[in-house]
């Protein structure tokens, strides 16, 4: 029971953890893809003629503002010049264009943005990775991440501040005398 002389204490606010939410970098515009199966006779060929005809009444307006990630679902070989011939309708309304299917799409994103990420700021911190993500966050940005973060930070973890799994821990240097 809690009293005057002994109030509750939040220790893992007190704890000098920091947590990143790798959803904080997901990106804020809508993501589209655009199935090349669609076009494919039969979903296995690509017929040229059909499939140009197929994009120049294609609505590219939809992908405003949007990343495109452009693939084939099914198992078909598809000519490079296809995804050429996809990105040149749609440049001029998608933000960029991806080849590749969404998860692809969201593996490269997040490549990109640790690219460019400074870690450097977390020098000597106790850095927990946020776990449970509501939106599809793929395995390789915590794995892009934990290698960012390595060589700077005391300790990484995953998970929640309450409940972590260990992922790294510096060594302590012995205090010389």
């Amino acid at each position: 029971m809690e009293n005057a002389s002994n109030p509750l204490v939040n220790r893992v606010a007190s704890s000098g953890l920091i947590t990143i939410n790798l959803e904080d970098f997901f990106p804020t515009e809508e993501t589209a893809v655009f199935d090349l199966k669609t076009y494919l006779f039969k979903e296995l060929i690509l017929k040229e003629k059909d499939f140009r005809a197929a994009l120049k009444t294609h609505d590219w307006s939809q992908y405003q503002g949007k990343h495109l990630a452009v693939y084939c679902s099914t198992d078909a070989i598809v000519p490079v010049w296809a995804y050429m011939l996809v990105a040149a309708y749609a440049t001029p309304f998608a933000l960029q264009i991806f080849q590749g299917d969404l998860n692809q799409f969201y593996a490269n994103f997040f490549d990109k943005i640790l690219a460019t990420w400074e870690a450097s700021q977390y020098e000597g911190k106790r850095i927990v990775i946020k776990g449970c993500s509501n939106k599809p966050v793929p395995p390789a940005a915590y794995v892009g991440l934990t290698q960012k973060l390595q060589p700077y930070a005391q300790s990484i973890m995953y998970g929640e501040p309450c409940s972590t799994v260990p992922i790294f821990k510096r060594p302590r240097v012995p205090k010389q005398k």
